[in-house]
C-alpha cells in the first residue's frame, strides 16, 4: 500500500491530508501562529504527524514563509523547510515548487521562489485533470486564489504573490480572518454615512457569524481567535461590528446589525467580482465555463456562479474518498491535491 500526506504549512494553519494508494483517508487541520515563534508551528506539524501517522512519501506545500518570523520569503522557505524535515524525521520528502514541479530539500536555494506561496496551483492542477475549461476559485480563511483553466491547463499568468495580485489572480478577500474595513471605509446607519473606525474590533468571522454563514462556536472555518478575546457568539460578534461604527451593540436593532453585516459582506464579495472582471478583460474565462469552488468559503463562490449565470462545481467532486471526509478535503484543497496528484 502506497501512502501519502499532502501537507500545507500555512502562517494561520497547519492542513494536512493522507492518501492510500490514490484515496483519501484522512484530514485535518489545526492553528498555528509561526509570528507568535516558531514553536507555534513546531506544535501543530508534530501533532498533526501523530494523527496521520508515518508514511512512505510526504509531499510540502507553503505560504507560512510570509510570516513576519522570517527575515525574508527565500529564508522562510529554508526555515519551514527545515522544521518539517526536522519533525517529520527520516523519508521521502519533496517539496511543491509550482511550475516546477516537486523538488528535495537541498535544491531549495535555487527553487524557493518557485516553492513560495505555490500551494494554490496544486489544488489548480488537480482541478484541471477533470474540467479542461473553468475558473478555479478558492476561498480560503484569508485569501481567495482566482485561477483560470484553459484547455485542461493552469493558465495563470502570474506565479508570485505580487504577480497574481496585480493579475487578478490572489485577493486577500478571506472567509473568516482579515478587517471589514479592508472593503469599506464606510457604511450607511440611521440613513446616514458612517465612517468606520479602523481599529482592528472585528473580523470577518463575526460578520459571517452575524449572517449565520458560520456557526457559534469553534469550527475548522474559524480557528482564530476573536479580536477581543470574547466568545464566537452571534452577541459577541455584533458587538465587535458595533465598535466599527464607534456604538455598543445595544445600540443597533436586530434588523440594523444583520444590514451592516450584509453590507460588508457585500463589499468584499464586490472585491472579489472586481477581480474576476479584470480576468475576464484578458479573455481567461471561456464564457460557458463553470467557476470550481474550493476552501471555507466555497459557499460564496457557488452565490457568484449563480449571480454571473455560470455552472457550479464543488471541487469535493475530484476528489476520491469517503464521503464524510470530501468536504474536508475541500476545505483543505492543497494539502489533498499534493497527497493525490501524480508527479512529473
Amino acid at each position: 500500500m502506497t501512502s501519502v500526506i499532502g501537507w500545507d504549512i500555512g502562517g494561520a494553519h497547519v492542513k494536512a491530508a493522507r492518501a492510500e494508494d490514490g484515496r483519501l483517508v484522512v484530514v485535518t487541520q489545526r492553528a498555528c501562529a509561526p509570528h507568535m515563534g516558531l514553536a507555534h508551528l513546531e506544535q501543530p506539524i508534530r501533532g498533526t504527524l501523530a494523527e496521520l501517522g508515518s508514511a512512505e512519501r510526504h509531499r510540502v506545500t507553503m505560504t507560512a514563509e510570509l510570516s513576519d518570523a522570517f527575515e525574508d520569503r527565500a529564508r522562510g522557505v529554508i526555515s519551514v523547510a527545515a522544521i518539517v524535515a526536522r519533525e517529520i524525521g527520516a523519508g521521502d520528502i519533496l517539496f511543491y515548487a509550482g511550475a516546477d514541479g516537486f523538488v528535495s530539500r537541498a535544491a531549495l536555494p535555487e527553487f524557493a521562489g518557485s516553492v513560495a506561496s505555490a500551494n494554490w496551483r496544486a489544488s489548480a492542477e488537480l482541478a484541471a485533470q477533470h474540467c479542461a475549461e473553468a475558473l478555479f476559485v478558492d476561498i480560503g480563511s484569508t485569501t481567495s486564489d482566482l485561477i483560470p483553466i484553459r484547455n485542461g491547463c493552469v493558465s495563470a499568468s502570474g506565479a508570485t504573490d505580487a504577480e497574481r495580485l496585480a493579475s487578478g489572480e490572489l485577493a486577500y478577500a478571506g472567509f473568516s480572518r482579515g478587517s471589514p474595513q479592508a472593503y469599506a471605509s464606510r457604511a450607511p446607519i440611521d440613513g446616514a454615512w458612517t465612517p468606520l473606525v479602523n481599529e482592528a474590533f472585528a473580523s470577518m468571522a463575526d460578520v459571517r457569524r452575524v449572517l449565520g454563514d458560520l456557526p457559534e462556536g469553534e469550527s475548522g472555518a474559524d480557528l482564530s481567535p476573536t479580536a477581543d478575546g470574547r466568545p464566537k457568539t452571534i452577541p459577541a460578534s455584533r458587538a465587535r461590528l458595533a465598535r466599527l461604527i464607534g456604538r455598543d451593540a445595544a445600540q443597533l436593532s436586530d434588523s440594523q446589525a444583520r444590514a451592516l453585516a450584509d453590507y460588508f459582506a457585500r463589499a468584499q464579495m464586490r472585491a472579489i467580482e472586481d477581480q474576476i472582471a479584470l480576468l475576464a478583460s484578458r479573455d481567461a474565462i471561456a464564457p460557458d465555463a463553470p467557476f470550481i469552488g474550493a476552501g471555507v468559503g466555497r459557499a460564496l463562490v457557488a452565490r457568484l456562479a449563480q449571480m454571473m449565470a455560470r455552472p457550479y462545481q464543488d471541487f469535493a467532486d475530484f476528489i476520491c474518498a469517503p464521503e464524510d471526509l470530501c468536504a474536508a478535503a475541500s476545505d483543505c484543497a492543497p494539502a489533498a491535491a499534493l497527497a493525490l496528484l501524480e508527479e512529473k
